[in-house]
């Protein structure tokens, strides 16, 4: 099946990973201001989020001496405020026209991404967080010069505090731009299948997630310490309250981020086992968007791959079970295959059309095509029915099997009814042409006969002789149809009794006679 037509196996309106990202079916407009808003709000909203953090911090938690004095009032009120919205109005204007900029190729959904236009996609995360990053050492610079130029003991606060909500921000940041651009980094991925992955991965976000949880609230606790130390005037009551500030801090920091981490490992787990429950039901016809820049894009994209291949396999084994029958086709792909045969009992049926020369020289070719597909559907659908395999096409006629290589508690009864079946709907087309049919039963050789590097399964023994001798004389009957006594009386008997014995004769080729017997 063509790679247009597999059907993805996530939910329309969640294809990748989260129903906030939008449906597949989304127009390139507005996914590009679902993806600006899926941006700027949050980063927005962490930013300001993180200078609050860092005004409790510096103002209210830390010791050392207030920032709220008369002196400071111009940088507590003009100073800090206008820069935290200098730097806010430029994060979202760089974010918007640089940022957002490399991704204007995503407005085209036909579009393919170049390499260049590739790499450049993939490094918007990490530029957006270095730009923020920038933004906040700026800060640190900027404020720390202001307020130590008035009050030198205020520079450890400022550092720590702002330096805390930077590290807090950008960690979170990079998860959210991560989320934000799964559509864009899915188109990069489908682009590029073949390239190495250049997210920070899944150990990366393990790693960042540790730094916020542990390593930024440790480190702050030691540095508490080392302040403590150092300054005489900290109380046990004010040394508590940094101690608890922080911990809550990174308490409810931290399992922001280890939600964030673990929905986006969970996310395409997620896809890929529900895609596996879909092939256990039997379902080929699947694949996984791929939208993660780490190992589990490797996993989603080895998914699909795997999906291919499985495909292909699924078409060369039912080309095979057109070929040669899905019974002989199974036993050929569970087993090792050799030449030779085992003997066995079995019915065979020999169909063959009458007149099929007259015909072939009196009426084009593609109408003889035709007329030969319509009579061979007949006999592939009767045979199948009752449980047959449709051995051979030889030119105008078939031949087909029962009891082998599929055991039949009655072969010689399944040819039969076979038989009968197809008379009947040949007899019911409105056509120009009919058919002898010979059914015999008795001891064959089954196996598989030619060279080692090509051969056949076929059936070899007195009873496909027989079927195909019957057949000669059925062409010169009224009733079309013929089998012998010894079949008659092997099958069952509900239907021998559909039967009528008749006279006896000497069929081409054998020195028996043989007792013909007809439909009643």
């Amino acid at each position: 099946m063509p790679d247009s037509e597999v059907k993805p196996v996530e939910l329309a309106a969640a294809p990748w990973g989260s129903r906030l990202l939008g449906p597949a079916e989304e127009s390139s407009g507005r996914r590009r201001v679902r993806i600006q808003l899926l941006l700027t709000i949050p980063l927005i909203v962490a930013n300001i989020t993180g200078i609050f953090v860092s005004i409790a911090l510096i103002g209210f938690v830390l010791p050392g001496p207030t920032v709220f004095t008369r002196r400071l009032v111009l940088l507590d009120f003009i100073a800090t405020p206008l820069y935290g919205a200098l730097a806010l109005v430029i994060g979202v204007w760089w974010g918007t026209t640089r940022g957002l900029g490399t991704l204007r190729w995503a407005t085209d959904p036909d579009q393919v991404p170049t390499e260049a236009e590739q790499i450049a996609t993939t490094r918007v995360p990490l530029l957006l967080v270095l730009v923020q990053g920038m933004l906040w050492l700026g800060g640190v610079a900027v404020l720390t010069t202001l307020y130590g130029l008035s009050e030198p003991k205020l520079i450890p606060k400022l550092v720590f505090g702002i330096g805390f909500s930077a590290i807090v921000v950008c960690a979170n940041s990079y998860l959210i731009i991560e989320f934000a651009l799964r559509p864009v980094t899915a188109r990069v991925l489908e682009a590029a299948a073949s390239r190495r992955r250049r997210g920070i991965g899944v150990f990366g976000r393990s790693i960042v997630a540790w730094v916020l949880g542990s390593a930024v609230p440790v480190a702050g606790l030691m540095v508490l310490a080392v302040l403590a130390l150092t300054m005489d005037d900290v109380s046990k009551a004010r040394l508590a309250v940094c101690v608890l500030s922080l911990g809550g801090a990174a308490l409810v920091f931290g399992l922001l981020l280890m939600t964030q981490t673990l929905a986006a490992t969970v996310a395409p787990i997620r896809g890929v086992r529900r895609a596996l429950r879909q092939v256990e039901n039997g379902d080929l016809e699947v694949a996984v968007a791929i939208y993660d820049g780490t190992e589990l894009g490797e996993l989603q994209s080895g998914f699909n791959r795997m999906m291919e291949v499985l495909r292909e396999r699924e078409q060369i084994r039912d080309l095979f079970g057109r070929h040669v029958g899905h019974d002989v086709a199974a036993a050929a792909l569970e087993g090792d295959p050799t030449l030779g045969g085992v003997e066995c009992d079995a019915a065979a049926l020999f169909i063959d059309i009458i007149g099929s020369t007259t015909m072939t020289a009196t009426r084009p070719a593609p109408e003889i095509v035709t007329i030969l597909n319509s009579f061979f559907a007949i006999v592939v659908d009767e045979v199948e029915l009752c449980g047959g395999l449709l051995n051979k096409f030889e030119g105008d006629a078939a031949l087909a099997i029962f009891g082998t290589p599929t055991p039949l508690i009655d072969a010689p009864g399944a040819a039969l009814a076979c038989a009968r079946s197809i008379r009947n709907r040949l007899a019911a087309m409105e056509s120009d042409f009919t058919a002898g049919i010979g059914v015999a039963a008795g001891r064959v050789v089954a196996g598989n006969v030619g060279a080692h590097h090509r051969y056949e399964f076929t059936v070899i023994g007195d009873a496909v002789n027989e079927a195909a001798r019957l057949c000669e004389l059925a062409k010169q009957d009224p009733d079309r149809l013929l089998t012998s006594g010894s079949t008659i009386a092997a099958a069952d008997p509900t239907e021998a009794g559909h039967w009528k014995l008749g006279e006896s004769v000497t069929l081409r080729g054998r020195v028996t006679p043989t007792q013909l017997s007809r439909p009643r």
